[in-house]
């Protein structure tokens, strides 16, 4: 059987929720440029009689929580790439073809632009600055950076990307298992955010870094998704539904 067979009909995507809601939260950080939001919530995680984070040197955030858990998903995208490969030739793969190359594109560019952008950005990490002992100077996102021979790389967050980049298991999953794709993205997001407050926690981020992680791994896992397997109904399928008196 042909992967076109039996590729399902998509659910209707509500695209002012999932390019609005990214907007509006894209919106509120900018203004959050405003306020001391970002320094307040990092002074949470700063012990200034150590003159450090309360995270900096933890094992179980940095080997665990950091170390191996992004190897793991390192893993799980190695794992996914197997499988594309695989729909080629196994039989049983191939009515997912479209799905696993959606898969392995969203987890490709969810955490390949990271690096770039940081470099392009020059923001310094919190554990960097002056306000927590470190001898760079504060800027906003929206500003220009101090002069330095350090140049930052702490915007966007990357470790947070490695959580939030699961945003695409919720697509592909959303028109074949819509409840395992809910729970995907609950996964996903809780991962993301785990994994934020732990980065946090040792001074290497922002709040605002890693919101703006998540913006962007969701654009990119929705814009793969649309593009690759939005199938949405067609006139004659709705009407096939619903039926003539309600069409």
């Amino acid at each position: 059987m042909s992967s076109t067979a039996v590729r399902p009909t998509s659910r209707p995507l509500n695209l002012r929720v999932c390019l609005g809601v990214p907007a509006v939260a894209a919106i509120i950080l900018v203004l959050l440029e405003l306020t001391s939001l970002d320094m307040d919530l990092a002074k949470l995680f700063y012990d200034p009689v150590a003159g450090d984070f309360i995270g900096r040197h933890s094992y179980f955030l940095e080997n665990i929580l950091h170390d191996r858990a992004k190897q793991v998903v390192i893993a799980f995208s190695v794992f996914a790439v197997i499988g594309f490969i695989g729909s080629f030739f196994i039989e049983k793969l191939k009515p997912f073809k479209r799905e696993m190359g959606c898969l392995v594109l969203s987890l490709a560019l969810a955490t390949s632009f990271v690096t770039p952008v940081k470099v392009v950005t020059s923001v310094q990490c919190p554990w960097s600055l002056e306000q927590f002992g470190g001898h760079e100077t504060y800027s906003e996102l929206l500003s220009p950076r101090p002069h330095t021979d350090k140049p930052g790389r702490c915007w966007p967050g990357g470790h947070a990307a490695t959580g939030f980049t699961l945003f695409a298991l919720f697509f592909v999953l959303r028109d074949r298992r819509p409840k395992l794709a809910r729970k995907a993205f609950i996964f996903a997001f809780a991962l993301g955010t785990v994994f934020s407050v732990s980065r946090m926690m040792q001074g290497a981020h922002f709040f605002s870094h890693n919101v703006w992680t998540a913006i962007f791994c969701w654009l990119i896992c929705l814009g793969s998704y649309y593009y690759i397997l939005y199938r949405p109904a067609s006139k004659v399928e709705q009407l096939t539904k619903t039926g003539p008196a309600t069409a």
